[in-house]
């Protein structure tokens, strides 16, 4: 099947469009990203979404509006990239739909009771003529599960390494682990769940300490410049987060605009200066990430795996590399996927078993009572013809 992923994570920067082959069944599955690319949102449209997300601010005509708005936007970023791609939308199969997080409310029990993304299926449905699977999340929290982290199936499905006990760990707004057993290890279930803040804390506070000059620390300069608080660090890794087992999740609700202003006012009350704070929060998500492996690994990892924004940062893999030694860095193009879209490569995958009727998680990686099959289809122009082709013949 030919399905478009969509995935705007976070950072809430952009919409990574990803045109996927998607082929097989689970044991001999595969998936290849046929083009790729990523459309910026505008500074309003980012502005608007991260206000969204903080509950001093946000309000529901706003949040209605973007809902729809951004589905817009969602659907004119997937036709520009059949375009590029030279494909007419009427042979894609299915467009996969993460949409943008605005809510992820855990509980302080480390249940998750509700997640919202926003970006109507209908509209996407509507401006593209393609059917669309979208709200991923919903049915796995339905079923006792945090509705997170997703991409940790599919991790199960395409990276596990023959001999050796992998981590696939994701760093975009906040960081995400897979645990996973080699594919020789038939006993061992992998492990998922949210490390903490990935570069969320870190691009708010880059954005106050320059006043909005930067909205993230490129190539790490700022904290290449700065010197770490070890006595700050320390106090930042007792939030009671990093303490709590898993299966568990997190977001903007804990480690959003509010946690960064005062995480900022806090350093700055202690006589730090910009580069220092920068310096000792981009320690902050190496440290988090660190911390996890030690307490939850099942077994030694031999193999790390980087994706996300974070993995761009050199001092942050610098300091993952030090901290988790002897384990191998890399990043996912030293496997053979591109980084830039591996999450929207994940939620075409999960669409692909979602129309097979195959369910998306496992309950060992959230936490469900059982897997489930997960997203709503909004059927598109091609609907007919595509449960022809793909149920009925």
């Amino acid at each position: 099947m030919i399905i478009v992923g969509l995935m705007s994570g976070t950072s809430a920067d952009g919409v990574d469009v990803a045109v996927c082959a998607v082929r097989g069944q689970p044991g001999q599955l595969r998936a290849d990203i046929i083009s790729g690319a990523t459309y910026p949102y505008s500074r309003d449209l980012r502005e608007r979404i991260l206000h969204s997300c903080d509950p001093r601010q946000s309000h529901a005509p706003a949040i209605a509006n973007l809902h729809v708005e951004l589905a817009g936007v969602f659907a004119d970023c997937v036709l520009r990239q059949l375009e590029l791609a030279r494909l007419a939308a009427d042979s894609v199969d299915l467009i996969a739909s993460h949409g943008q997080t605005i809510w992820h409310n855990a509980l302080p029990t480390g249940e998750v009771c509700a997640s919202l993304q926003i970006g109507e299926a209908a509209v996407i449905a509507e401006r593209t003529g393609i059917t669309t699977i979208s709200n991923f999340r919903a049915r796995d929290i339905a079923a006792g599960g945090q509705g997170a982290p997703l991409a940790s199936y599919v991790d199960w499905l395409l990276l596990r390494h023959p001999n050796r006990w992998r981590a696939i760990q994701n760093i975009g707004g906040m960081g995400n682990v897979t645990f996973l057993p080699p594919s020789s290890d038939s006993d061992s279930p992998p492990i998922a769940f949210d490390t903490g803040p990935g570069n969320a804390l870190l691009d708010m506070a880059v954005a106050q300490l320059t006043d909005g000059a930067q909205t993230y620390d490129r190539d790490g300069k700022l904290a290449e410049q700065g010197r770490l608080n070890e006595e700050w660090l320390d106090e930042l890794l007792a939030h009671p987060y990093y303490q709590r087992g898993y299966p568990k999740t997190t977001g903007r609700e804990t480690f959003g605009s509010a946690a960064a202003r005062e995480i900022v006012q806090a350093a700055l009350a202690r006589g730090l200066d910009a580069k220092d704070i920068i310096a000792t929060l981009t320690a902050l998500t190496a440290s988090n990430i660190a911390d996890a492996y030690q307490r939850f690994a099942p077994a030694p990892i031999a193999e790390v795996i980087l994706g996300g924004g974070g993995r761009r940062n050199p001092v942050m893999v610098r300091m993952l590399r030090q901290l988790l030694h002897p384990a191998r860095v890399m990043t996912h193009e030293d496997i053979g996927m591109d980084s830039d879209f591996k999450e929207a490569l994940v939620f075409a995958v999960l669409a692909h078993e979602t129309w097979h009727g195959r369910g998306g998680t496992l309950p060992a990686l959230t936490g469900a009572k059982q897997a489930s099959l997960l997203g709503q289809i909004t059927p598109g122009d091609n609907y007919a013809d595509l449960l022809r082709r793909t149920w009925w013949s």
